[in-house]
């Protein structure tokens, strides 16, 4: 059987992410949510906190808050004081009051369906923007590449570059579009449970026998 050296990395990508799927099939979106808003606030919150913080905090907002334009009307020092636990709860507190604001003004307080509208919303770049379409709306716009995707990437010889965007550019050139959405959910649990940032098991991995180990992956920039 060929080895990681002997693969391209097309096929590698593919082998990869198929026995993955087949180790994890019931790999989703860590964040809880009910609807399409929830997400984009969930999301919004989760950059650079877990989401078992986020999900902690989100149980009790999202009876309090159940329409854009609640978060929208309320004060800076009200959503400050309702999601504090969380890291740079007032920078989100601001995206999150800017972000409903512009929904309530320009999507009749609706999330859009569609990449070009969600990546206008203050606050929401390309990541999250990819996050709420494939899960919320079953829309295949990208892959989520996240610290843990990122890494396994580069780890997994997947890519070279230094920038999500561009790591995220050379998932789509490898993997078919259908498997987009899958691929960055079985490779966060991959790299949550065995593909560890400080120390990978190896000899626990599936998919070991196509990765080269470049286990000195670079930070994201």
């Amino acid at each position: 059987m060929p080895g990681a050296t002997e693969l391209d990395a097309t096929t590698r990508a593919r082998k990869i992410v198929a026995r993955l799927i087949q180790e994890y099939p019931d790999a989703r979106c860590a964040l809880d949510y009910t609807n399409p808003l929830e997400l984009l606030i969930a999301t919004i919150l989760s950059a650079q906190c877990t989401d078992e913080r986020v999900n902690i905090v989100t149980k009790d907002l999202f009876i309090k808050y159940t329409r854009a334009i609640d978060y929208a009307v309320a004060t800076q020092e009200q959503l400050e004081q309702d999601i504090k636990s969380i890291g740079l709860f007032r920078r989100k507190a601001q995206s999150l009051r800017a972000t409903c604001q512009a929904l309530v003004e320009r999507f009749d307080g609706e999330v859009p369906d569609t990449l070009e509208e969600l990546v206008t919303l203050p606050g929401v770049a390309r990541k999250t923007a990819n996050v709420v379409l494939g899960n919320a709306f079953g829309v295949t716009s990208g892959v989520v590449v996240d610290t843990h995707v990122f890494r396994l990437a580069h780890r997994m010889g997947l890519t070279t570059q230094l920038y999500a965007d561009k790591v995220e550019e050379d998932l789509m050139a490898l993997l078919p579009k259908k498997r987009w959405v899958m691929a960055a959910h079985v490779l966060i649990f991959h790299g949550r449970q065995v593909c560890t940032a400080l120390r990978p098991h190896c000899a626990e991995c599936v998919v070991a026998r196509w990765c080269p180990r470049l286990l000195d992956a670079p930070k994201p920039k």
